[in-house]
């Protein structure tokens, strides 16, 4: 890997949004600067959104140190205005997506590259290995939950994987630039899931998006159990808000999974006041989610040997579940009162 890195001659702009980063900023950088890809060979382009903290002091000492750190600024202060603007003032070849919440394994840049030489890929990325921000245990099992199969689905650059393989979307990701030029800049409109609807469309207008299982990242999520509450309260919202923004499908057809789950629980308990097979839908999709939330807390307190996950990690999944499925619910409430957003899921689901 390291003779490829030094041989190849691809210039890499690296785009990272960053806000309020005083706490990670430094890690991350110096996990980037840490890399075997030549020094010569790429830039680090940190958008930030006016931060009010410590991270420009930070930011500052390392553009002093090392002349491929530059700073731009994000007025706006929200992720996909940061990303074009970093796009717009990239001078590479090929363009990573970074984030300031992670580190990168040391052939993180070096791997992308590589990839999407041998595959013809327009989008490469990999692992994102999920940490806690504290070493609690609540943090712990918060990371369980996010990590789980169970918990978030079909999200394999989540769960693990063994294989490269062809996806709708990645963590991150490392793109040619001419899929910008070819496509499109991020959507503005979409404070969340901008990656989610830009890896669609690209995938739409008929580009590949690749996971590769040694490209590894590590991410650092929140781990008090409020805060998760309110994320997964927001993701579903913006699993749902973004219809009214774009006539492309803007997420995954797992991600509506909550809503609907959601819509069972609320639709068979009102009716089951006045039918009893509505009664019945209700305590069997009530009674199948419990049973397997229980399976699977079971395994994982088997595998951890500690009892404590047994009681913990239905509560997780819960909170997981349906925290995401009633912000799809406001989200599709919100939406629902714009004439735009009933002329877009026509688009998307009824013509071609």
């Amino acid at each position: 890997m390291k003779n490829f890195a030094r041989s190849n001659s691809s210039l890499v702009s690296i785009v990272i949004p960053c806000r309020n980063e005083e706490k990670f900023i430094g890690k991350c950088i110096d996990s980037i600067i840490a890399n075997d890809y030549p020094k010569d060979r790429f830039e680090i382009l940190i958008v930030d959104g006016m931060s009010d903290d410590g991270t420009i002091d930070i930011l500052r000492k390392y553009i002093q140190q090392y002349s491929f750190i530059k700073l731009l600024d994000n007025l706006k202060e929200i992720t996909p205005v940061a990303l074009n603007i970093g796009i717009k003032n990239a001078k590479g070849e090929f363009i990573i997506r970074m984030d300031a919440h992670a580190t990168y394994e040391k052939h993180y840049i070096s791997k992308c590259v590589k990839y999407l030489h041998k595959y013809n890929a327009d989008n490469v990325g990999g692992t994102m290995v999920t940490m806690p921000r504290e070493d609690t245990f609540i943090g712990r099992a918060i990371v369980l939950a996010l990590s789980h199969r169970f918990g978030v689905g079909g999200s394999v650059f989540r769960t693990g994987f063994k294989k490269p393989k062809l996806v709708d979307t990645v963590f991150g990701g490392c793109y040619k630039k001419e899929v910008f030029e070819k496509i499109g800049l991020f959507n503005e409109k979409l404070v969340h899931t901008q990656d989610m609807e830009f890896n669609l469309r690209l995938k739409k207008a008929g580009g590949r998006i690749l996971l590769v299982p040694d490209i590894v990242s590590y991410y650092y999520t929140r781990s008090d159990f409020l805060t998760f509450c309110k994320n997964n309260f927001k993701n579903g919202f913006w699993a749902i808000y973004p219809f009214k923004f774009t006539n492309t499908m803007p997420v995954s057809l797992r991600h509506l999974i909550p809503l609907a789950f959601v819509f069972g629980l609320i639709g068979s308990g009102v009716f089951a006041f006045f039918s009893p097979i509505f009664l019945w839908l209700f305590l069997f999709i009530v009674a199948f989610y419990v049973l397997t939330s229980f399976y699977f807390s079971m395994k994982i307190a088997i595998q951890k040997k500690d009892v404590r996950y047994l009681f913990i990690m239905p509560v997780m999944f819960k909170s997981l579940h349906i925290g995401y499925g009633l912000g799809s619910v406001y989200g599709l409430l919100k939406a629902s009162t714009s004439r735009q957003f009933w002329k877009n899921l026509r688009t998307i689901f009824f013509e071609k």
